[in-house]
């Protein structure tokens, strides 16, 4: 966790330093994808909105909040009812403190706000931690549609949470799924490499060729883009596990750069390709 944090600090020093704005994107009818113009504004945010309940998905972080709820009011026309976090990471609950202030009950499952509770950099204050929880599954009629959130096990974390919006065919994944970006499988948390695989394995079995797909991270997509970083992630397991078993130890895998092929389409800032192939060790040594 602690790695995690410092990571998470710089990327919100880098918020602060800049002027962010949100941009909504209709994904189908009701449903929006919010992410900054430019620069680092958190983890993707989807808005369900409608007659009845005006819905977020993650809030971003604090020094992004305000901006974000100023676009998601835009295209809603009025305050935000439920914000349903994803899972414990600061740049997809940062907001919660406010959005709580300002109206909002948040929903997330049980071990995000078992996380979140006594850790300084998420539980803020008042209004920080979830109000709703669940175990497994929960079910939002809302505007005429049914959000259904359900647990994704040790995957990203031990808390994810994806939804599936069948009446719109959209699904929104969450840090499940990183698009066409090394994924954050975040070991400290909960999450797994074979968790992370079985997970985005289940939300392709919820999809077809028509589904629209919202990533935690990276543009929106579909069945195919998620299909293609799964394969990804299956070859890049591969390759390193084949180093193991040959005796290779950690710095000799790394300086052999099993996943060269891979870097210039999904080397990131926070996911380096070095990166990644440690997290597949650790993975495949301790699991």
């Amino acid at each position: 966790m602690r790695i995690t944090a410092l990571l998470l600090c710089a990327l919100i020093s880098a918020a602060q330093a800049q002027d962010i704005e949100f941009k909504s994107t209709e994904v189908a009818k009701g449903v929006y994808l919010l992410d900054a113009v430019e620069g680092f504004g958190g983890g993707n945010v989807a808005l369900l909105t409608g007659d009845e309940y005006i819905v977020l998905v993650d809030d971003a972080m604090g020094p992004t909040v305000a901006a974000l709820i100023e676009a998601a009011s835009a295209v809603a026309g009025r305050p935000v009812d439920f914000v349903i976090n994803t899972h414990v990471h600061g740049d997809h609950v940062g907001g919660n403190q406010y959005v709580a202030e300002n109206g909002a009950l948040i929903v997330a499952h049980d071990n995000i706000r078992k996380r979140m509770k006594g850790d300084p950099d998420l539980d803020t204050g008042p209004g920080a931690l979830p109000v709703i929880t669940f175990s497994d599954a929960v079910t939002f009629h809302v505007n005429g549609q049914t959000a259904h959130v359900f647990h994704v096990e040790n995957a990203h974390t031990d808390g994810d949470g994806a939804l599936l919006l069948k009446d719109r065919n959209v699904i929104i994944a969450g840090d499940v799924f990183f698009h066409k970006l090394f994924p954050f499988i975040d070991i400290d948390n909960g999450g797994t490499l074979d968790g992370f695989i079985a997970g985005q394995q289940l939300l392709l079995s919820m999809a077809d060729d028509a589904t629209k797909i919202v990533p935690g991270h990276g543009s929106l997509a579909g069945k195919a883009d998620l299909a293609a970083d799964l394969a990804m992630l299956v070859d890049a397991k591969e390759r390193v596990k084949a180093l193991i078993d040959k005796g290779m130890d950690a710095e000799a895998i790394v300086a052999a750069n099993p996943l060269a092929d891979y870097h210039d389409q999904y080397n990131w800032g926070f996911i380096t390709t070095e990166r990644m192939t440690r997290t597949l060790i650790r993975s495949l040594t301790t699991d």
